[in-house]
């Protein structure tokens, strides 16, 4: 399975008062993972929803959390394809600090129509690029 890593730092504003992230403050990182990785594969998403009436809405997730992230730490966030079909993604994703392994979650996503907000079908392209190396 391929993965794409992409570094975060925990800042103040992530935060309650003892230093801890927010629950919320982990889903705002791996959302921001799977937006650079679709960057990453050169997809951008002002772009898809422009050119391709594309739009991605995240629709379930079963998330785990193992250990705190606290301010100040550097923070790894890992995506992964794990299946796709139609008009939906399931991604697998976690955070770690160093070797740590913070949390993990598994996220699904629907492509909707830009301008219907109707589900619509992944074009196969992006598909093959989140799931191959190229």
């Amino acid at each position: 399975m391929k993965q794409f890593k992409w570094p975060v730092r925990v800042y103040y504003e992530d935060t309650d008062a003892g230093g801890i992230a927010y629950h919320t403050s982990y889903l705002k990182y791996m959302e921001r993972a799977r937006t650079e990785y679709l960057r990453d594969l050169g997809y951008s998403l002002k772009q898809l929803r422009a050119e391709q009436d594309i739009l991605f809405v995240v629709n379930r997730i079963d998330i785990s959390f193992k250990r705190p992230a606290v301010f100040d730490d550097e923070l790894t966030v890992t995506a992964a394809l794990r299946k796709s079909a139609g008009a939906s993604l399931a991604f697998h994703q976690t955070i770690y600090r160093d070797d740590e392994q913070l949390c993990e979650a598994d996220i699904a996503v629907a492509c909707l129509s830009a301008e219907r907000y109707t589900p619509r079908r992944m074009p196969k392209s992006i598909i093959m690029d989140l799931a191959h190396d190229s």
